[in-house]
Protein backbone atom coordinates (compact mmCIF):
# COMPACT_ATOMS: atom_id res chain seq x y z
CA UNK A 1 0.00 0.00 0.00
CA UNK A 2 1.38 3.57 -0.85
CA UNK A 3 1.02 6.78 -0.14
CA UNK A 4 -0.08 9.21 -2.42
CA UNK A 5 2.51 11.68 -4.02
CA UNK A 6 4.99 9.71 -2.84
CA UNK A 7 8.45 11.43 -3.31
CA UNK A 8 11.06 9.95 -6.19
CA UNK A 9 14.55 11.00 -4.41
CA UNK A 10 15.44 11.00 -0.82
CA UNK A 11 17.98 13.64 0.57
CA UNK A 12 20.57 12.98 2.93
CA UNK A 13 23.41 14.28 4.89
CA UNK A 14 26.19 12.23 4.35
CA UNK A 15 29.62 12.20 6.44
CA UNK A 16 32.30 12.69 3.86
CA UNK A 17 35.92 13.46 5.83
CA UNK A 18 36.51 13.03 9.57
CA UNK A 19 36.91 16.58 11.81
CA UNK A 20 40.49 16.28 13.15
CA UNK A 21 38.61 18.92 15.84
CA UNK A 22 35.39 21.18 15.80
CA UNK A 23 33.08 19.79 13.21
CA UNK A 24 32.48 22.18 10.05
CA UNK A 25 30.17 21.95 6.88
CA UNK A 26 33.49 20.45 5.25
CA UNK A 27 32.89 17.21 7.14
CA UNK A 28 29.70 16.62 5.26
CA UNK A 29 27.54 16.82 2.05
CA UNK A 30 23.61 16.90 1.35
CA UNK A 31 23.20 14.42 -1.36
CA UNK A 32 20.21 13.18 -3.18
CA UNK A 33 19.20 9.27 -3.91
CA UNK A 34 16.43 7.58 -5.84
CA UNK A 35 13.85 6.22 -3.66
CA UNK A 36 13.43 2.33 -5.25
CA UNK A 37 10.14 0.66 -5.60
CA UNK A 38 9.77 -1.55 -2.20
CA UNK A 39 10.37 -4.78 -2.43
CA UNK A 40 7.74 -7.82 -0.62
CA UNK A 41 8.17 -7.44 3.09
CA UNK A 42 9.57 -3.78 2.83
CA UNK A 43 8.36 -0.52 4.85
CA UNK A 44 9.06 2.98 3.80
CA UNK A 45 9.10 5.80 6.93
CA UNK A 46 9.15 9.05 6.25
CA UNK A 47 11.41 10.67 8.94
CA UNK A 48 9.65 13.85 11.23
CA UNK A 49 12.17 14.44 13.65
CA UNK A 50 16.06 13.62 13.42
CA UNK A 51 17.97 13.76 16.79
CA UNK A 52 21.08 15.62 17.46
CA UNK A 53 23.09 13.87 20.29
CA UNK A 54 26.65 14.80 21.17
CA UNK A 55 27.17 11.17 21.22
CA UNK A 56 27.59 11.65 17.68
CA UNK A 57 30.65 13.39 17.98
CA UNK A 58 32.63 10.51 18.93
CA UNK A 59 31.15 8.29 16.48
CA UNK A 60 32.84 10.62 13.58
CA UNK A 61 35.95 9.68 14.96
CA UNK A 62 38.11 6.22 13.51
CA UNK A 63 39.70 6.04 17.21
CA UNK A 64 38.89 3.31 19.56
CA UNK A 65 35.74 3.37 21.32
CA UNK A 66 32.93 1.80 22.51
CA UNK A 67 31.33 1.70 18.92
CA UNK A 68 32.29 0.95 15.77
CA UNK A 69 32.97 4.71 13.94
CA UNK A 70 30.59 6.46 11.47
CA UNK A 71 31.17 5.07 8.20
CA UNK A 72 32.76 7.80 5.32
CA UNK A 73 30.43 8.58 2.16
CA UNK A 74 27.26 7.07 4.01
CA UNK A 75 24.20 8.23 5.48
CA UNK A 76 25.05 10.21 9.14
CA UNK A 77 24.19 7.96 11.88
CA UNK A 78 21.03 8.98 14.33
CA UNK A 79 17.77 8.59 16.09
CA UNK A 80 14.19 9.25 14.15
CA UNK A 81 10.63 9.43 14.32
CA UNK A 82 8.30 9.04 11.29
CA UNK A 83 5.37 7.89 9.95
CA UNK A 84 4.68 4.76 7.80
CA UNK A 85 4.42 6.34 4.43
CA UNK A 86 4.05 2.76 2.25
CA UNK A 87 4.48 -1.08 3.11
CA UNK A 88 4.69 -4.74 1.48
CA UNK A 89 5.17 -5.80 4.79
CA UNK A 90 2.08 -7.66 6.76
CA UNK A 91 3.28 -6.31 10.32
CA UNK A 92 3.59 -2.79 9.25
CA UNK A 93 0.94 -0.29 8.13
CA UNK A 94 0.40 3.08 6.60
CA UNK A 95 -0.08 5.33 9.38
CA UNK A 96 2.20 3.71 12.24
CA UNK A 97 4.14 6.17 13.81
CA UNK A 98 7.76 4.50 14.17
CA UNK A 99 10.76 4.92 16.03
CA UNK A 100 14.00 3.89 14.60
CA UNK A 101 17.88 4.63 13.44
CA UNK A 102 17.35 6.13 9.67
CA UNK A 103 19.64 8.98 10.66
CA UNK A 104 20.43 12.32 8.76
CA UNK A 105 17.84 11.73 5.69
CA UNK A 106 13.58 12.17 4.77
CA UNK A 107 13.11 8.52 4.08
CA UNK A 108 14.36 5.13 5.82
CA UNK A 109 13.53 2.17 4.27
CA UNK A 110 13.63 -1.53 6.04
CA UNK A 111 12.22 -4.81 6.38
CA UNK A 112 10.63 -4.19 9.35
CA UNK A 113 13.55 -4.79 12.06
CA UNK A 114 15.10 -2.34 14.20
CA UNK A 115 12.13 -0.53 14.32
CA UNK A 116 9.05 0.07 17.43
CA UNK A 117 5.55 1.30 16.74
CA UNK A 118 5.02 3.88 19.01
CA UNK A 119 2.04 5.67 20.58
CA UNK A 120 1.30 9.58 20.42
CA UNK A 121 -2.04 10.05 21.68
CA UNK A 122 -0.53 10.43 25.01
CA UNK A 123 3.52 11.47 24.07
CA UNK A 124 4.71 13.67 21.78
CA UNK A 125 5.91 12.27 19.01
CA UNK A 126 9.29 14.07 19.35
CA UNK A 127 9.69 13.01 22.91
CA UNK A 128 10.45 9.59 22.43
CA UNK A 129 13.83 10.94 21.07
CA UNK A 130 14.38 13.10 24.34
CA UNK A 131 12.84 12.56 27.29
CA UNK A 132 10.93 9.24 26.24
CA UNK A 133 13.64 7.84 24.46
CA UNK A 134 17.79 7.50 24.73
CA UNK A 135 18.30 10.49 26.63
CA UNK A 136 15.35 9.78 29.33
CA UNK A 137 16.29 6.17 29.88
CA UNK A 138 20.24 7.64 30.11
CA UNK A 139 19.30 10.18 32.76
CA UNK A 140 17.13 7.36 34.84
CA UNK A 141 20.14 4.72 34.36
CA UNK A 142 22.95 6.86 35.81
CA UNK A 143 20.81 8.48 38.62
CA UNK A 144 19.35 5.05 39.97
CA UNK A 145 21.46 2.71 38.71
CA UNK A 146 24.83 4.37 39.79
CA UNK A 147 24.21 7.50 42.04
CA UNK A 148 21.45 5.65 43.88
CA UNK A 149 20.69 8.99 45.83
CA UNK A 150 19.12 8.96 49.40
CA UNK A 151 16.19 11.39 50.29
CA UNK A 152 18.27 14.57 52.03
CA UNK A 153 21.01 14.11 49.81
CA UNK A 154 22.17 16.90 47.42
CA UNK A 155 23.03 15.74 43.70
CA UNK A 156 24.82 17.88 41.21
CA UNK A 157 23.86 17.65 37.57
CA UNK A 158 26.17 19.44 34.64
CA UNK A 159 24.00 20.49 31.27
CA UNK A 160 21.92 20.87 33.38
CA UNK A 161 19.27 22.46 31.04
CA UNK A 162 20.32 19.71 28.54
CA UNK A 163 18.29 16.73 27.23
CA UNK A 164 19.58 14.31 29.92
CA UNK A 165 20.76 16.50 32.69
CA UNK A 166 17.15 18.15 32.67
CA UNK A 167 15.59 14.57 33.28
CA UNK A 168 18.03 13.75 35.64
CA UNK A 169 17.77 16.54 37.77
CA UNK A 170 13.60 16.20 38.12
CA UNK A 171 14.22 12.74 38.53
CA UNK A 172 16.31 13.32 41.73
CA UNK A 173 13.64 15.47 42.94
CA UNK A 174 11.09 13.26 42.88
CA UNK A 175 13.21 10.64 44.77
CA UNK A 176 13.82 13.31 47.52
CA UNK A 177 17.18 14.70 47.52
CA UNK A 178 18.20 18.39 47.01
CA UNK A 179 19.00 19.14 42.94
CA UNK A 180 21.67 21.56 42.17
CA UNK A 181 22.35 22.57 38.24
CA UNK A 182 25.23 23.80 36.28
CA UNK A 183 24.17 25.56 33.63
CA UNK A 184 25.43 28.08 30.89
CA UNK A 185 23.69 31.74 30.97
CA UNK A 186 21.06 33.00 33.16
CA UNK A 187 18.09 32.35 31.36
CA UNK A 188 19.27 28.23 30.88
CA UNK A 189 19.69 28.33 35.13
CA UNK A 190 16.29 30.34 35.69
CA UNK A 191 14.49 27.34 33.68
CA UNK A 192 16.19 25.10 35.60
CA UNK A 193 14.96 26.35 38.74
CA UNK A 194 11.55 27.61 37.70
CA UNK A 195 10.37 25.33 35.16
CA UNK A 196 12.04 21.84 36.01
CA UNK A 197 12.31 22.66 40.16
CA UNK A 198 15.92 21.70 40.35
CA UNK A 199 16.57 23.87 44.19
CA UNK A 200 19.43 26.12 42.96
CA UNK A 201 21.31 26.26 39.55
CA UNK A 202 24.73 27.61 38.85
CA UNK A 203 25.99 29.75 35.54
CA UNK A 204 29.57 28.47 35.04
CA UNK A 205 29.63 31.34 32.66
CA UNK A 206 30.03 33.92 35.83
CA UNK A 207 33.22 35.13 37.17
CA UNK A 208 32.48 33.37 40.73
CA UNK A 209 30.39 30.68 39.67
CA UNK A 210 32.35 27.89 42.29
CA UNK A 211 31.71 30.22 44.79
CA UNK A 212 28.32 30.35 43.74
CA UNK A 213 28.44 26.28 44.10
CA UNK A 214 29.95 26.33 47.32
CA UNK A 215 26.77 28.41 48.92
CA UNK A 216 24.78 26.43 46.92
CA UNK A 217 25.72 23.06 48.15
CA UNK A 218 26.66 23.89 51.81
CA UNK A 219 26.67 20.21 52.80
CA UNK A 220 28.88 19.23 50.37
CA UNK A 221 27.63 16.68 47.41
CA UNK A 222 26.54 13.24 47.57
CA UNK A 223 25.88 12.80 43.90
CA UNK A 224 27.43 14.00 40.52
CA UNK A 225 25.38 13.48 37.28
CA UNK A 226 28.31 14.24 35.10
CA UNK A 227 27.44 15.50 30.95
CA UNK A 228 30.27 18.02 30.61
CA UNK A 229 33.82 17.15 32.32
CA UNK A 230 36.75 19.62 32.46
CA UNK A 231 36.26 23.06 34.52
CA UNK A 232 32.96 21.66 35.42
CA UNK A 233 33.96 18.25 36.89
CA UNK A 234 36.63 19.60 38.94
CA UNK A 235 34.64 22.23 40.35
CA UNK A 236 32.35 19.48 41.47
CA UNK A 237 35.03 16.68 42.34
CA UNK A 238 35.69 19.52 44.92
CA UNK A 239 32.58 19.38 46.68
CA UNK A 240 31.93 15.97 47.03
CA UNK A 241 31.43 14.21 50.13
CA UNK A 242 33.26 10.88 51.82
CA UNK A 243 31.84 7.91 49.41
CA UNK A 244 30.06 10.12 47.03
CA UNK A 245 29.10 8.75 43.73
CA UNK A 246 29.98 10.13 40.36
CA UNK A 247 28.09 8.75 37.17
CA UNK A 248 29.80 9.99 34.33
CA UNK A 249 27.45 10.10 31.05
CA UNK A 250 29.50 12.53 28.87
CA UNK A 251 32.50 14.70 28.85
CA UNK A 252 30.84 17.09 26.07
CA UNK A 253 33.97 19.81 27.26
CA UNK A 254 37.07 17.67 24.81
CA UNK A 255 34.55 16.45 22.03
CA UNK A 256 36.39 18.30 19.70
CA UNK A 257 40.04 17.43 20.92
CA UNK A 258 40.48 19.89 23.29
CA UNK A 259 41.76 18.47 26.74
CA UNK A 260 40.19 18.73 29.88
CA UNK A 261 42.58 16.90 32.51
CA UNK A 262 41.12 17.08 36.02
CA UNK A 263 43.61 19.50 38.41
CA UNK A 264 42.21 17.36 41.50
CA UNK A 265 42.48 13.72 40.59
CA UNK A 266 43.74 12.56 44.19
CA UNK A 267 40.70 13.81 45.61
CA UNK A 268 38.91 10.36 43.98
CA UNK A 269 41.23 8.63 46.73
CA UNK A 270 40.81 10.95 49.75
CA UNK A 271 37.12 10.99 49.56
CA UNK A 272 36.82 7.12 48.48
CA UNK A 273 34.39 8.23 45.40
CA UNK A 274 32.83 5.69 43.35
CA UNK A 275 33.24 7.33 39.85
CA UNK A 276 31.63 4.98 36.81
CA UNK A 277 31.36 5.79 33.61
CA UNK A 278 28.72 3.79 31.34
CA UNK A 279 26.58 3.43 27.98
CA UNK A 280 22.94 3.23 28.26
CA UNK A 281 22.78 1.01 25.19
CA UNK A 282 24.86 -1.48 27.13
CA UNK A 283 21.83 -1.80 29.88
CA UNK A 284 18.88 -3.06 28.02
CA UNK A 285 17.34 -4.47 30.52
CA UNK A 286 16.26 -1.69 32.40
CA UNK A 287 14.87 -0.09 29.29
CA UNK A 288 10.93 -1.26 29.64
CA UNK A 289 10.94 -0.24 32.97
CA UNK A 290 12.42 3.26 32.16
CA UNK A 291 10.90 4.34 29.54
CA UNK A 292 7.21 3.23 31.04
CA UNK A 293 7.83 5.35 33.76
CA UNK A 294 9.00 8.34 31.87
CA UNK A 295 6.35 7.89 29.52
CA UNK A 296 4.09 8.44 32.13
CA UNK A 297 5.80 11.23 33.90
CA UNK A 298 5.65 13.24 30.52
CA UNK A 299 2.01 11.99 29.70
CA UNK A 300 0.88 13.55 33.47
CA UNK A 301 3.51 16.75 32.93
CA UNK A 302 5.21 15.61 36.10
CA UNK A 303 8.25 15.99 33.86
CA UNK A 304 9.06 18.66 31.35
CA UNK A 305 11.17 19.45 28.70
CA UNK A 306 12.30 21.64 26.21
CA UNK A 307 13.50 21.08 22.67
CA UNK A 308 15.28 23.38 20.31
CA UNK A 309 14.05 22.32 16.79
CA UNK A 310 16.43 23.49 13.31
CA UNK A 311 14.13 23.40 10.38
CA UNK A 312 14.83 21.70 7.28
CA UNK A 313 17.44 18.63 6.38
CA UNK A 314 20.11 21.32 4.97
CA UNK A 315 19.39 22.81 9.01
CA UNK A 316 21.06 19.98 10.33
CA UNK A 317 25.04 20.45 10.21
CA UNK A 318 24.56 23.82 11.79
CA UNK A 319 22.40 22.85 14.83
CA UNK A 320 24.84 20.14 15.13
CA UNK A 321 27.97 22.32 15.08
CA UNK A 322 25.82 24.56 18.13
CA UNK A 323 25.35 21.42 20.27
CA UNK A 324 29.41 22.22 21.48
CA UNK A 325 28.59 25.99 21.73
CA UNK A 326 25.83 25.78 24.09
CA UNK A 327 23.61 27.18 21.31
CA UNK A 328 20.73 24.63 21.58
CA UNK A 329 18.32 24.83 24.68
CA UNK A 330 17.31 21.56 25.72
CA UNK A 331 16.72 18.67 23.21
CA UNK A 332 18.47 19.35 20.08
CA UNK A 333 16.17 18.05 16.85
CA UNK A 334 15.72 18.89 13.34
CA UNK A 335 12.19 19.02 11.94
CA UNK A 336 11.48 17.46 8.60
CA UNK A 337 7.57 17.45 8.32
Amino acid sequence: MSASNQAAVNHQIWLVARPAAEPSHDNFRLVQMPLEPLAPGQVRIRNHYLSLDPYMRGRMSDAKSYAPPQPLDQVMLGGTVGEDVESTHPQWHVGNKVLAKFGWQEYGTSDGTDMEKIDDTRVPLSAYLGPVGMPGVTAWYGLNRIIAPRPGSTVVVSAASGAVGSVAGQLAKLSGPRAVGIAGGADKCRYVVETLGFDACIDYKAADWYQDLQRATPDGVDGCFENVGGVVLDATLARMNPFGRIALCGMIAGYNGEPAPLKHPALIVTQRLCVQGFIVSEHLDVWPQALRELGEWVAVQRLHYRESIAEGLDSAVDAFIGLFKGRNFGKQLVKLV
